[in-house]
Formats: C-alpha cells, sequence, structure tokens
C-alpha cells in the first residue's frame, strides 16, 4: 500500500505501531550488496554519467557555471530508483540486481525554444546510453519552470547593481549600505516564488537587506519586480518598485521624487560596529546573530548534559543500512526532495518499502508585495541538496556516527557535503514499559521496567532562511516515527502598519509574517508481503441490557470496523473526520486470527490553507489531505517535482491526478 501523509508543525509526526510481528533469527545475508540497489551515486558514478553525457555532441553542453542563461548545462544528476518489482525480486528471490541507473536533468538554453529534458543514463558504472523521461501524459515541464541556478543569480546581482544606481545616495541616507563600492556595508536581496502571475513567467520580487550575520531580518523596506525570464540578461527589466508602502514605477522615479522630497523616507538605525568574530561586538551584539545576550535569573554557567556510550555503540552500519535490534534499514539522501529510507525491516520481515520527504512548502500573508507573493515549494529550491555539516554536540550528539554525502546539483561534478547526517542512539527519558506492584504494605510484589531508547537517522536541509531537521525514529517494540523540527531564521519583511494584519512586529522596521508549514511524505507499507488493505477503527457507545441485572443498562464502547474499496473513499479531505484508527493489513493472520497490521498515527495540526482549485492550488494539492490512500504505481512515484514552484499553475505534478482513476485498493 502506499498512503500519502501530510503533516505541519514545529514537531511533525508520523508514527506506525506494531500489532504482530513475529520475530525470529534473520538468515544470513550479504546486507550492504543487496542495499546497494538503493545507494546513492558515487562520487565515480557521477563522474562517468557527466563524462558521457559531454560525450554526446549533439547535447552541445557548456559549464553549469557560465555566467548566462543561453547555454544547455546539466543541471542534476542522481540515482534513478528501479522498479520495485525489479527490487523485490532481487531482495526476495535471488534475482539479478536491477539495472543502475542515473537521471540526468538538462537545460536546454541555447535551443531555438529553450526546454527542459530529463534522461535516463545507464547501465552504471560504466554507461553507454540515454533515453528520455518525458513528463506524465498531458502533462509538460516549461522552461520558465526550472529551478534558478547560481548563474542565474550572478547575473541578478549584476542585473540589480546596474538598475540600482541611480539609488545610490537613496540608500546611503536611509540605510547605510549600498550595491556600489560598499566593501563591508553591502545590500543584498532575497528572492521569493512563485515568479510572477501566470505559467511561462519568470518575473521575481526581490527584497532589498543589508547584508549582516542575519539579513533575512534587516529589509531596508525596497522590493523590486524583476523580470528575467530572456535567456538574454541585457533584456530583464525592473517593471515596478514598492518602497516603505508605496510603489514607485522604476528605479529613477524613485531616485527623483526622493531628491524632490516627495518619498516617505524611513531612515534605519545605525547598526553596531563589527566584532572580530562576526557582527557586532561583545558589549552590542546584533539582535539579528546567534550571539547569546541578556542573563537568566537563575544562572547556567556550566555545560549541559551529554550522552555517553559506556560500551560503545549498540548499532551496525554497513553501507547505507543500518541495523538496530530487530531494525534493518536502507538510505539515501535524494538530491531533489531530501531522505528517504527504504526496503524497512523489523523482526526480518518487511514493514516498509518505503518511507520518504517528498515535499516540504511554506505560504505566506502580507502586505508587502514580496510578502503577499511568498508560497515557497521547497524542493523547487534543492530540498535534498542543501544539506550542510552537522556540528557534534549541536546538531547531533558527540556519540553519534557522522556520514558524507554527495551532490550533482547545479554544478560542474560531484560536490562532497561532510557530516551531512548523523546516526545515534538516544535515551527517550521515559520508560519503554514500567511496572511497580505493591503488597499495600510498605513493600511491593515486583517492580519491572524496560529502558526508553531509540535510534534516530538524522539530515538537515538549509533552504535559505529555514533549517529543517528530518529524523527518522526507531523503537525497540517496532515503533517507528518521522519527525520534522524547523529552525533557522524566519522569512520576514518590512514593517509597516497595515502589515499587523499578517503578522507580529518583531524590531523597529521588522514584520515577522503568518505562515504554516506544510510537510508530506510517502509511506509505502508492506505488511507481511505486498497485498495490503486498509481499514479503520472507531469507537462506538452501545447501550444494553446489564446480563446480570436486566432491570438496567449498561452503556459501554464497542470498536466499529471500517473497510476502504477505492482511493476516493480512503482520501480524507480536510474538514472531513479522520477516524482515530488507521490500519493498513494484510490477508495473512497471526496465531490469534487477527489480521496482521500496522497502525499509522498522524500528529499534526495541519488544516486547508489554499482554496481548493485556486491558482497556484494545483502544484500543491496533497495539501488537501491529511491522509490519501493510493494504489502503488511506478509512475506515481512522486508528489511534486523540482518544477512545481516556478509554474504552479500548471505544474508538472498534480498528487490530485493520483486519485482521478478511483482504483481498488483492496489487497493491493
Amino acid at each position: 500500500m502506499q498512503p500519502e501523509t501530510l503533516a505541519l508543525g514545529w514537531a511533525i509526526a508520523a508514527i506506525l505501531v506494531l500489532q504482530a510481528l513475529a520475530t525470529a533469527k534473520c538468515p544470513t545475508r550479504t546486507l550492504n550488496s543487496q542495499a546497494a540497489v538503493f545507494k546513492d551515486l558515487s562520487a565515480q558514478e557521477l563522474k562517468a554519467v557527466r563524462s558521457f553525457l559531454w560525450s554526446q555532441e549533439e547535447l552541445k553542453l557548456e559549464p553549469s557555471r557560465e555566467p548566462t542563461m543561453a547555454k544547455n548545462s546539466v543541471f542534476l544528476i542522481e540515482m534513478l530508483l528501479p522498479k520495485k518489482q525489479h527490487v523485490l525480486k532481487f531482495l526476495d528471490n535471488g534475482g539479478r540486481p536491477p539495472v543502475r541507473e542515473a537521471r540526468a536533468v538538462i537545460f536546454f538554453g541555447a535551443q531555438a525554444h529553450p526546454n527542459v529534458t530529463e534522461f535516463a543514463v545507464g547501465p552504471l558504472p560504466w554507461p553507454y546510453y540515454m533515453r528520455e523521461l518525458p513528463p506524465k501524459p498531458g502533462r509538460h515541464t516549461t522552461w520558465a519552470s526550472r529551478p534558478i541556478t547560481g548563474a542565474e543569480y550572478t547575473l541578478l546581482a549584476q542585473a540589480l547593481q546596474k538598475v540600482t544606481k541611480p539609488l545610490h545616495r537613496f540608500f546611503l541616507d536611509t540605510t547605510g549600505f549600498s550595491f556600489q563600492d560598499c566593501h563591508s556595508r553591502c545590500l543584498t536581496f532575497t528572492d521569493v516564488a512563485p515568479r510572477g502571475v501566470a505559467s511561462g513567467q519568470r518575473r521575481s520580487w526581490l527584497i532589498l537587506q543589508r547584508f549582516v550575520e542575519g539579513y533575512f531580518l534587516h529589509p531596508t523596506g525596497l522590493e523590486l519586480l524583476l523580470d528575467h525570464g530572456s535567456t538574454n540578461a541585457q533584456d530583464w527589466t525592473v517593471e515596478l518598485v514598492w518602497y516603505n508602502g508605496k510603489f514607485y514605477q522604476s528605479p529613477e522615479e524613485l531616485a527623483r521624487k526622493y531628491e524632490e522630497g516627495q518619498v516617505d523616507v524611513v531612515v534605519l538605525e545605525d547598526l553596531p560596529p563589527k566584532g572580530q568574530d562576526g557582527d557586532g561586538t561583545e558589549e552590542t551584539p546584533l539582535f539579528s546573530s546567534y550571539k547569546p545576550r541578556g542573563a537568566f535569573p537563575t544562572p547556567i554557567p556550566t555545560t549541559g548534559p551529554r550522552l555517553v556510550q559506556p560500551q560503545g555503540r549498540r548499532y551496525r552500519l554497513e553501507g547505507n543500512t543500518v541495523l538496530y535490534g530487530g531494525w534493518s534499514v536502507s538510505f539515501r539522501l535524494r538530491s531533489s526532495s531530501g531522505l528517504q529510507i527504504l526496503n524497512v525491516l523489523f523482526g526480518c520481515e518487511r514493514i516498509a518499502y518505503e518511507v520518504s520527504v517528498q515535499e516540504a512548502a511554506a505560504l505566506y500573508g502580507g502586505h508587502t508585495p514580496a510578502g503577499m507573493q511568498t508560497n515557497y515549494i521547497d524542493v523547487g529550491w534543492g530540498l535534498g541538496s542543501v544539506t550542510h555539516e552537522l556540528a557534534p554536540g549541536i546538531d547531533c550528539p558527540d556519540t553519534a556516527t557522522f556520514l558524507d554525502a554527495l551532490h550533482h546539483y547545479d554544478a560542474d561534478g560531484p560536490v562532497h557535503y561532510p557530516r551531512a547526517l548523523c546516526v545515534f542512539e538516544l535515551p527517550t527519558g521515559v520508560p519503554l514499559r514500567r511496572h511497580f506492584n505493591s503488597n499495600f504494605s510498605g513493600g511491593f510484589n515486583f517492580y519491572a521496567g524496560l529502558q526508553g531508547q531509540v535510534l534516530v537517522l538524522r539530515t538537515t536541509s538549509t533552504v535559505y532562511n529555514y533549517d529543517y531537521i528530518w529524523d527518522f525514529i526507531f523503537y525497540p517494540n517496532g515503533v517507528m516515527e518521522a519527525k520534522m523540527h524547523a529552525t533557522g531564521y524566519v522569512h520576514a519583511t518590512f514593517y509597516t502598519p497595515e502589515g499587523l494584519r499578517y503578522g507580529t512586529r518583531l524590531h523597529t522596521h521588522l514584520l515577522g509574517n503568518m505562515h504554516t508549514h506544510l510537510v508530506h511524505y510517502r509511506v509505502d507499507l508492506d505488511v507481511a508481503g505486498t497485498k495490503n488493505s486498509f481499514q479503520t477503527l472507531q469507537m462506538k457507545l452501545e447501550n444494553i441490557t446489564n446480563p446480570w441485572s436486566p432491570r438496567h443498562h449498561l452503556v459501554q464502547p464497542t470498536l466499529k470496523q471500517t473497510s476502504y474499496h477505492r482511493e476516493r473513499q480512503a482520501a480524507f479531505r480536510f474538514g472531513r473526520l479522520l477516524p482515530k484508527y488507521l490500519l493498513f493489513t494484510s490477508p495473512k493472520e497471526n496465531r490469534w486470527g487477527h489480521k496482521r497490521g500496522y497502525r499509522l498515527q498522524i500528529h499534526s495540526m495541519a488544516d486547508q490553507v489554499l482554496p481548493v482549485g485556486w491558482q497556484k492550488e494545483r502544484a500543491v494539492t496533497w495539501a488537501r489531505y491529511p491522509l490519501a490512500v493510493t494504489k502503488y504505481r511506478e509512475s506515481e512515484v512522486c508528489s511534486s517535482s523540482i518544477y512545481n514552484q516556478n509554474d504552479p499553475w500548471d505544474p508538472p505534478v498534480v498528487f490530485e491526478e493520483f486519485l482521478h482513476n478511483n482504483e481498488n485498493i483492496e489487497n493491493e
């Protein structure tokens, strides 16, 4: 089965609770060689794919970092997961390993009609063929929908320096910073998306900020709308300027009206002088820095508690598989969308083929043009590729095992990301089970307890201002939990009195905009085999005659079971009551005649954010559902894409379409 789940908030969890899985001694197997079917591409494989693509003269490839849009370049290379049926045949029946292939995304900007095309390249490690990977029937990928590259950002920065020259004196007077000859007092920008108001557009609102630590919290009050749709950067133009609540047709108009005294100017406070270790001195730290300031009523001058492992690690890593107690879990860090766990076994039996992050979205409201335009769909910003180094003792315990990652994303070769993942065991602070049996005479009959300990697989995604911490947590009783924490900096805009309808004032000239975080997971359960069904249990009260006192009645709870036969039945829209107990069961029974199964438990505060069918909502139709259960299809392995962000009006992947055929989901 393939339940698609939605979760929201600072701590998000989808918990799978064990009902009944037998434990047995696992057969001896070469886990490392089997799990290699899920392994991310090595540096040698990435280089081999790149070399093969460059050897194809008809592609006319140029370096990705070449500062032009009118070029053909490789944007992304990542492992292309084989078809599930081929993988299971290899894992379970001793078949041949599936052919290993790469997914390559190429931007063809030098063609008469610029386009984005994807290819499968193989077989690895020595590729000799490529074939096109077409979009789903009826869908297409537009040139304007491609993610922004480093080369495009370079050109955007150059364009900003050029178009804002008339505002040099204005910037110095109002901010103390500028784009020209700025040295340590430079301006920078944040671009928001979607880029325009209709499919095919590439018109971005840019927030101008002072470039200091935490520059996200230092807007200048000026935002520009820049059209950068042409492959010729010389054709890029500023269409509109917004400053402190008013619109201007161009930077020149704002500069002229400023000189004439017709602009409602806000002069920003001067920032503390720069210290040796960052922005702000010891005495006057910058409010946007992470430097501690102030004091607690009860001082905490000493270092806090830390983990120790007196007898060493209790888990084992074999390549891209971690073994812990009854668990065996393979994993990969997909450059496009993030962490996947695959072939999840407990007690030597598969309970899930895949549990993975599919998408993260943040939908905003605001008074400034950029604030009201912001609807971030993070796979379009390289959600899986921004897995920067984890700090021991902060991001993960000192005792953790750290793993590196490789990404070929908007680069001219594989890029090494040290300490991108970590694995560690963690005490929960709560017993897994315990009981004190009192004899009610000051003593006890017995006491028993089990320590609460879990294994955590963690990575992070720093998508510009936000740092998402992704955890998969494994409990010794067969429970698995997926959790996300959001930290970093808020996406903020310039404060105006009108902005208080859309957020909270955080500082003199700063508004923290209201927004909703949404995260989508794919959960492909295979409980005691691939033939699974979905059913729910609800509590129902019954009023019966008391069998041992017939003159009285008894009210007690009973279980009401509901089976779901079609996808539409099992797609729970927000506003529809989601049953309390969500069960995925196998036709196989345990020794007591109960169907073997797992419970899915969703902890989320999510609700409908955008009206159904409203313009950009088409890119995040998965956000209509806290839970949608679909039949497994190879054509429906991702609920979003790297293109949905920049063309949400006509995205190439629409999750709602997975439900259109309303397929049977019994034993599927």
